[in-house]
């Protein structure tokens, strides 16, 4: 198991593989996204062409398996950052962590813990206090929501990190099943570089 900041070539390389891991990743519960190809191929081109973005994937031999995602967050959409207003921090001070994917078989044995390695060694050298990811919320009644679903609260607790109370963006996407988007609230946590 192999897991390595992607740049250059490699990244290219690897775009559509992350667009594809993120489709199949996030139609599981949490997110339940309908996502297609076009869309991710988009939404990803940012992270190939923004010198201060980072892409980290986690590979089985050449299969990639997993992905995260980060940059800073003024470079983000606005409907995250726009989270952060009236909370007295300065979008300049903060990383991003995006997103990380990976495939249930390869869940427990610290890729993720590398997939934040990673991403809050870039935000170290960009000089940003603060790294910050989002969750989505679900009501815990949601008839989707699998008996033996465990949130992830505890590792990222693990790591630092804490809820942002009151910081919640609302993004869109369409759920499995749906006819169209709607929005979803994403619950901010932080986390203060030392």
């Amino acid at each position: 198991m192999k897991v390595e900041a992607l740049s250059g070539a490699a990244l290219e390389a690897a775009l559509d593989r992350v667009a594809k891991l993120r489709i199949r990743v996030f139609r599981d519960w949490p997110y339940l996204y309908d996502g297609d190809l076009a869309y991710e191929r988009r939404y990803l081109e940012p992270y190939r062409d923004n010198p201060r973005a980072v892409v980290a994937g986690a590979f089985d031999g050449d299969t990639l398996v997993g992905a995260a995602t980060g940059m800073p967050m003024e470079d983000h959409a606005d409907e995250f950052a726009s989270a952060f207003e009236g909370t007295g921090l300065d979008l300049s001070d903060i990383f991003y962590c995006a997103e990380s994917v990976l495939l249930p078989d390869y869940r427990g044995h610290g890729v993720g813990h590398r997939f934040f390695d990673i991403r809050e060694g870039k935000a170290a050298e960009l000089g940003r206090r603060h790294v910050v990811f989002c969750g989505v919320q679900r009501p815990a009644e949601h008839p989707a929501r699998p008996a033996d679903y465990r949130p992830l609260d505890a590792f990222w607790r693990k790591r630092g990190y804490r809820p942002l109370p009151g910081v919640v963006a609302q993004y869109h996407w369409k759920d499995i099943g749906d006819a169209g988007e709607s929005a979803k609230p994403l619950q901010f946590w932080i986390r203060e570089l030392t």
